[in-house]
């Protein structure tokens, strides 16, 4: 204080001894933040009341209150307090799942938040870089109007998501933020942030299916499929409605693929009508193809490693099923399609592909939902093989139009979102 500091941070406990220490000098620039931490939980709405008011009552200029997230639900209480604060408030739930208490606290009239000048150097659990505050969620543009997106998961930090719609959002001048929702209890989660400040959710695994059940309504697609990747919240009456955007971009892309093949975009039939249509999974992705693909007209066969599973999805969808390890010998007829909607190649199992490459010879287009590498294994023997390939990225950037239009009725800047995910 004798040096002129902006701010000191004195902890509660010593709080008092402080005051008599100093009592008679006087600073004029210094202001005092006493600061209280939990490193176990976050208490109830009417504790952290309470402790307000004892920081308060030691003549704090600021109050800090730091806590432990055991849910994300945890941080709804933070932000109670801190809405309803008369006096400059600090409040941040510490740990992954207290994350959008750092990023969302200029909307709820947080006085600071503290970010790490390195990547995984904190100075407590959760912080994010000084980067990401800026340039991720471009905090200097939040405020106490700006809605609040987010993608929900479990795990969901390796989402690419937030990268994709804060930059959107913000050469587009529209006023969202997009966060990272690490989500244990979905039902919970929603009845918790219910408010409309909480507007749209991109849901990714293990959630897709619950979140079907958690909806007021959903349509009709997503309810064929059985899963549900996209929430959005209705401004009029506040239900959630839940959507299916995996399948279209994915189905966009692949119709793109084999337009460009035969230069028939004039017409008002798919090019996928007729075909012979071969989906590898039979988890919500693989579905949502069979499905997204039945709708175009083409006939449908499910190749999983489980052949129960893969008969069960036939079975509803209306076509037939096959053992993943059969696949390398099916040859029906030639010009089929093939989509890889499980995680096979993926990082960092690079070199694992679905299926031999003698047999891709049969196959027109392929497609492949994994999009990290940009170009797996099977697309580059597809590719050698003479067939037409889709990247995963496509249906990644594909389903993200069409959440971005369902949250801002804006049109989606598609030109845009492929360069920023291509320099990504």
């Amino acid at each position: 204080m004798e040096l002129g500091a902006d701010y000191i941070d004195i902890e509660l406990k010593v709080a008092h001894q402080f005051y008599d220490s100093i009592r008679g000098k006087t600073f004029n620039k210094t202001k005092v933040i006493v600061s209280s931490h939990n490193y176990q939980q976050t208490p109830s709405v009417e504790d952290l009341g309470d402790l307000v008011a004892r920081i308060q009552a030691t003549g704090a200029d600021i109050v800090k209150i730091a806590t432990t997230a055991v849910e994300i639900t945890d941080v709804a209480r933070m932000f109670q307090i801190m809405v309803h604060s008369q006096v400059p408030f600090i409040g941040l739930v510490m740990g992954d799942r207290g994350l959008i208490s750092r990023v969302l606290c200029a909307k709820f009239g947080g006085y600071l938040t503290f970010g790490t000048l390195e990547s995984g150097i904190v100075s407590a659990p959760g912080q994010p870089t000084l980067k990401d505050l800026l340039d991720l969620y471009n905090f200097r543009q939040v405020g106490p109007e700006t809605k609040v997106y987010g993608i929900i998961g479990k795990p969901v930090s390796h989402s690419k998501s937030p990268i994709l719609f804060n930059k959107a959002y913000k050469t587009v001048g529209f006023d969202g933020v997009f966060v990272f929702l690490l989500v244990d209890d979905l039902a919970n989660f929603f009845r918790t942030y219910s408010s409309t400040d909480f507007v749209g959710f991109s849901v990714t695994i293990p959630h897709k299916e619950s979140a079907l059940k958690c909806c007021d309504e959903v349509d009709p697609v997503a309810k064929s499929i059985g899963a549900v990747n996209c929430v959005v919240r209705r401004p009029t009456d506040g239900k959630l409605i839940g959507y299916n955007t995996d399948y279209v971009g994915a189905i966009n892309a692949i119709e793109d693929g084999l337009r460009g093949r035969h230069n028939s975009s004039g017409t008002a039939i798919s090019p996928l009508s007729g075909k012979l249509f071969v989906v590898i999974g039979a988890g919500g992705a693989g579905k949502a193809l069979a499905y997204g693909a039945k709708e175009k007209g083409a006939r449908i066969v499910i190749a999983n490693r489980t052949y129960d599973r893969a008969r069960e999805l036939a079975d509803v969808i209306g076509g037939d099923a096959l053992a993943l390890s059969d696949l390398d010998s099916y040859h029906p007829e030639d010009g089929m399609i093939l989509a890889n909607t499980t995680s096979i190649g993926m990082q960092p199992k690079v070199d694992e592909t679905p299926i031999s490459k003698h047999a891709l010879k049969f196959y027109s287009l392929v497609f492949d939902a994994v999009y990290t590498p940009k170009v797996t294994r099977l697309l580059k023997e597809a590719e050698e093989s003479g067939a037409t390939i889709v990247k995963g990225l496509e249906m990644f950037i594909g389903q993200a139009y069409e959440q971005y239009e369902k949250y801002t009725g804006l049109p989606a800047p598609k030109e845009l979102f492929r360069n920023i995910m291509e320099n990504y």
